[in-house]
């Protein structure tokens, strides 16, 4: 079965189509993952540079959900041997392919948006 058809097959079943909304739930889960990702779609940043990306995050909890995000594959981590080392990080192909969907949440944002407040 090549990956349209099954695709197809996956939203003609409520069971499958739940499923599969939450295999990307339980690796984008959280406050902070999407905010991550967004800012590393922009290109390979260093911890600190995520740190000033994305206001009022820890560095603690940079540093939890970045872990995570390398564990699940979207997230890859590059340790240079330089002295002081340095740190990249950087999306997986999994990871860049997550643009689509954050650019249809934006869009469906900024419609809300109108639709709401009127802004």
């Amino acid at each position: 079965m090549d990956k349209s058809s099954e695709l197809e097959q996956v939203k003609k079943c409520c069971g499958h189509f739940i499923l599969a909304v939450n295999d990307t739930l339980n690796v984008i889960n959280g406050k902070w993952k999407l905010p991550i990702i967004s800012s590393l779609i922009y290109g390979k940043k260093r911890f600190k540079e995520l740190e000033r990306d994305i206001a009022k995050i820890t560095p603690r909890m940079l540093s939890k959900e970045l872990k995570e995000l390398e564990l699940n594959g979207i997230v890859k981590r590059t340790v240079y041997d330089t002295i002081p080392v340095k740190v990249e990080y950087e999306l997986t192909s999994s990871g860049k392919s997550l643009k689509k969907v954050l650019e249809v949440m934006v869009e469906w944002g900024l419609e809300h948006r109108e639709n709401i407040i009127g802004k």
